[in-house]
């Protein structure tokens, strides 16, 4: 007899850890190292319970040639699976330091295939004009 896995939990987001999605209408940059790694109009703002704001970048106006997927994953119950990758660059910062969720659960549509990096080794800020 073959053991099966549970499927994993799935959370739906309300009172108790709430979730919000909102698009802003500022330009976002992201640099690793002084490089730019992304810069967009198009941006994702997830919000989530007490946790600091994610900002989510379309990956058109990510430099993929500067990242490289890894084999790490996590399972979040609200969002779904996530897949990381590493930024080229010195040092070990780079390890790990950008996730996305390419088939997020239903009610976290919005950051489907969209990217996002660890605001303690990528500095994330809004672009003035």
């Amino acid at each position: 007899m073959q053991n099966k896995l549970e499927p994993l939990p799935v959370k739906i987001p309300g009172p108790d850890h709430p979730i919000t999605l909102t698009s802003s209408p500022a330009r976002w940059r992201a640099t690793f190292q002084g490089a730019v790694i992304a810069d967009s109009v198009d941006v994702v703002i997830l919000a989530e319970a007490a946790y600091p704001p994610v900002v989510y970048f379309p990956r058109a106006d990510v430099d993929m040639t500067r990242l490289t997927p890894t084999p790490r994953s996590t399972h979040c119950p609200y969002k779904g699976d996530a897949g990381y990758f590493s930024i080229a660059g010195e040092g070990p910062s780079g390890d790990n330091a950008v996730w996305t969720y390419e088939t997020p659960y239903p009610t976290m549509a919005q950051i489907a295939g969209r990217l996002a990096f660890y605001a303690d080794r990528v500095t994330i800020s809004v672009v003035e004009n």
